[in-house]
């Protein structure tokens, strides 16, 4: 019996050893497996913070308009004699556009020019007989009155056969001609589009807050979405005297020059005003900046303090930052950034704070201050 009692406590002492044993193995091999579970280093591209020369603009919209703009049509109904005109044409101040059927106005002239000439030679003959007292004073006083009369009637006939030709008001461009010959057009029909256009207006509004930067005289420049490459630049001639009490903005006329006709009115217009001197400001690309409900932040690439074996190098700390105005591909960055600082400029949706970086610039994001619109 106390032979077998122990063997039994030996062999409870073997299974106790070899569980307990392997209770130890087993943690060993978690923490191991564990520790080989730390975070990778997360690679990123990153930007040096630097100072750049920033010209504050206030921002902008508008529509170009021609300086002189009409659709043209007659005060007269009549049927289309003669079209001196092809559409797209240039033409001068006064030169005949259209001419409507006016033998009959004409003829009427003719007969009243007739009875002014007639009425000219009456008065003349009784004004050489009443120094030969020959007739009294009335009958050259009725002669007088005859032929201002039939000067005036005369006049009424020319200006209702001046009606009947069409002229350009101004000199311009012509658009497509909307009658043809023989037509019969009424009063007010339009004919054709005529715009002067060079230099053009362009129209915009401000707010009421940029008012005390912008003034009469000074530059801007637009950029038309038909030439994406190119800015044009114009001169502010106008600003409203009152401000619209629904937008609270401030609407303003600049021209600009259009020697070659590319611009056309109608056309969409952003605008960018030189407001106030020009700063010095933290220029970072926009894609560097997480925007959050509760504040923007970028992450800043330093040095791991903590050395060690299997400690980074790298890794990224959060900074709020306050952001300015923006230009293109660039923000400016108020605060939470320095110069010199390196800032994560893509990647950073899969760092957290402490977080191990590796950088890789072979690819870097924009950061062009006037990026060309490339149509593809």
């Amino acid at each position: 019996m106390i032979r077998r009692m122990i063997l039994m406590l030996v062999v409870l002492g073997v299974v106790l050893g070899g569980y307990f044993g392997f209770q130890q193995f087993k943690a060993k091999m978690i923490h191991q497996f564990l520790t080989t579970l730390a975070n990778p280093p997360q690679t990123v591209s990153t930007v040096t913070a630097t100072t750049q020369t920033w010209q504050p603009q206030a921002q902008a919209v508008g529509s170009l308009r021609a300086v002189n703009g009409a659709t043209l049509s007659l005060e007269v109904a009549g049927v289309v004699d003669r079209i001196d005109f092809k559409s797209g044409d240039d033409v001068k101040a006064g030169q005949v556009l259209l001419q409507l059927r006016a033998d009959d106005d004409a003829a009427k002239l003719a007969a009243l020019d007739a009875s002014a000439a007639l009425a000219q030679v009456n008065y003349d003959r009784d004004q050489r007989q009443l120094r030969a007292q020959a007739v009294s004073q009335s009958v050259v006083d009725s002669d007088s009155y005859n032929l201002k009369n039939a000067r005036a009637q005369a006049d009424e006939q020319r200006a209702v056969l001046a009606k009947k030709t069409l002229r350009a008001p101004f000199a311009g461009h012509l658009g497509i001609r909307a009658v043809d010959l023989g037509q019969y057009l009424t009063a007010g029909t339009a004919v054709v589009t005529l715009q002067a256009l060079d230099p053009l207006f362009v129209d915009f509004s401000v707010p009421e807050q940029a008012l005390s930067r912008v003034a009469v005289g000074q530059a801007i420049t637009a950029k038309i979405d038909t030439f994406p490459d190119e800015t044009f630049q114009g001169k502010i001639i106008a600003v409203s005297p009152s401000v619209d009490t629904d937008s609270r903005n401030v609407q303003m006329r600049a021209t600009l020059p259009n020697p070659d006709h590319r611009l056309l009115p109608g056309m969409f217009a952003t605008i960018g005003i030189e407001a106030g001197t020009p700063e010095q400001q933290i220029t970072l690309p926009q894609t560097a900046i997480t925007y959050n409900p509760y504040g923007s932040t970028v992450y800043l690439v330093e040095k791991n303090a903590q050395t060690g074996a299997g400690q980074p190098a790298l890794i990224a700390k959060q900074s709020f930052v306050t952001t300015g105005a923006t230009r293109g591909d660039q923000v400016a960055v108020l605060s939470g950034v320095k110069p010199g600082d390196t800032v994560v400029s893509a990647g950073q949706i899969k760092l957290h704070n402490g977080a191990p970086v590796a950088i890789n610039n072979k690819v870097q994001t924009a950061d062009n201050p006037t990026p060309a619109i490339i149509d593809r």
